[in-house]
């Protein structure tokens, strides 16, 4: 099994410890944030979106640019583009990156933020658009001939994408949440089903949960989970820095925040309105250390608004602490840090390496004993 790395280029130099001081997009931060995890060993990065946000499609183009061969894992929320035109927009790029690109679906779960788009469906329903909607963006992608497609959301007459993705495996699916509403959708069409970093029964069950929803389509989805490590040359001083990490978010939250996201409905929220978060918070009301070394402080902290939890150690430990991870069908990781780029770096020096070699070591066992 081959593992994979998905970094993060954020619109600008941001996170829980660290105040925004830019604009909406920061093209060098962009630039130099995407040379760096490629320059360390990173598979792929994420491209966020949110609805107040800059284009994630048009950020992974600049990316694709200004790097050689990282990977694009475009966030993109269905409903707001016709899906006709998105797979056309996917295939485009990926084309011109020579099969570079995947995308990572992302329904969305916060009503009011979704409304700032203008759409006010309920979860439900958006979690049903979203399985049209792949629907007919997979029909653009592989139909050799004009279809038909009649949907309560989408309605395409001789639809055909002459554009196709670049290879013939096609642009890999990403999917993201946990509702009940999610998981049909994700049975049917996610290529890699994304996690947030939860417990280890946790993950163990949902794992289980979207096998099972894959399997009446004869499917077998690959697993990501998302966390944010904590790294030091000792335990002790990888959970004290956890500890300064977690007081400076603190002290930046009462400064009045990290202006990541000015203006969107759903920062600020105390109670998640979706799955993933309250999963997160469900185990950080365990404990603030749970299992080897998951570090639950800045999901409590802020109500865990996305990727949040961590793995603290030494970088042998937190790879160590991966592979029983892996153990449940994980097979890619994304990770970001505290401090992007300076994280990033470390990530690429001494844990990537440290993971891959443990999963080959492990990997090499049955054959030599053959």
């Amino acid at each position: 099994m081959t593992v994979e790395f998905i970094g993060y280029v954020g619109h600008f130099n941001s996170s829980e410890t660290m105040r925004r001081t830019t604009g909406a997009l920061d093209p060098g931060f962009v630039e130099a944030a995407a040379k760096t995890q490629e320059h360390v060993g990173f598979d792929r990065v994420l491209v966020a979106f949110n609805s107040t946000s800059a284009e994630s499609i048009l950020v992974a183009q600049h990316i694709a640019s200004v790097t050689e061969r990282l990977g694009l894992m475009i966030a993109h929320r269905p409903g707001f583009t016709a899906p006709t035109l998105a797979a056309r927009q996917l295939a485009t790029l990926d084309q011109l990156t020579k099969g570079r690109v995947a995308v990572h679906v992302i329904t969305g779960g916060n009503d009011a933020e979704l409304a700032q788009d203008g759409d006010h469906l309920t979860k439900d329903e958006r979690y049903a658009r979203t399985g049209e909607y792949l629907d007919v963006v997979r029909q653009e992608w592989t139909s050799a001939t004009p279809f038909d497609y009649a949907g309560r959301y989408y309605q395409v007459s001789r639809g055909f994408g002459d554009v196709k993705p670049y290879t013939a495996s096609g642009i890999p699916v990403y999917f993201g949440g946990a509702s009940e509403a999610a998981i049909p959708v994700a049975g049917k069409h996610a290529d890699v089903y994304a996690l947030w970093g939860e417990t280890l029964e946790q993950v163990r069950s949902l794992v289980a949960r979207i096998r099972a929803a894959a399997a009446p389509y004869g499917r077998t989805p690959r697993f990501s989970l998302s966390l944010r490590p904590v790294l030091a040359d000792t335990e002790d001083r990888a959970w004290a820095r956890a500890d300064d990490i977690l007081a400076r978010a603190k002290a930046l939250r009462d400064a009045g925040g990290s202006g990541r996201s000015p203006n969107n409905a759903r920062e600020g929220v105390q109670v998640p309105p979706n799955e993933g978060s309250r999963r997160l918070l469900a185990a950080a009301a365990q404990g603030d250390r749970l299992d080897k070394r998951l570090w639950t402080g800045i999901a409590a902290l802020t109500g865990a608004q996305g990727n949040s939890t961590g793995l603290v150690g030494t970088p042998d430990q937190v790879a160590e602490a991966m592979l029983d991870y892996v153990d449940l069908g994980i097979s890619t990781f994304l990770i970001r840090g505290f401090d992007p780029l300076v994280d990033a770096v470390q990530y690429g020096r001494e844990l990537i390496p440290r993971v891959r070699q443990l999963v080959a070591a492990r990997q090499a066992v049955p054959a030599a004993a053959e």
